[in-house]
């Protein structure tokens, strides 16, 4: 089994949201928390490795900054 690469920390991406959702948020050019608020929660999902559990988390870290997932 290939262990995933740990590319942590990203940007001001909370680690919690663990080590695939960091790497593939990462490779699709989403290095922070402002560039997670310019998504929709749905097309985060759409990501390999992003589940509902960092997407709990990064709504968590954007509610924090006063941020929030895109809604339209």
């Amino acid at each position: 089994m290939v262990s995933t690469p740990d590319v942590r920390p990203v940007g001001d991406l909370p680690d919690a949201i663990g080590k695939t959702a960091a790497r593939e948020l990462s490779l699709n050019g989403i290095c922070s928390l402002e560039q997670v608020a310019r998504h929709t929660q749905q097309s985060l999902l759409a990501i390999h490795g992003v589940g509902p559990k960092a997407i709990a988390i990064l709504g968590e870290a954007l509610a924090a900054k006063g941020l929030d997932f895109d809604r339209s």
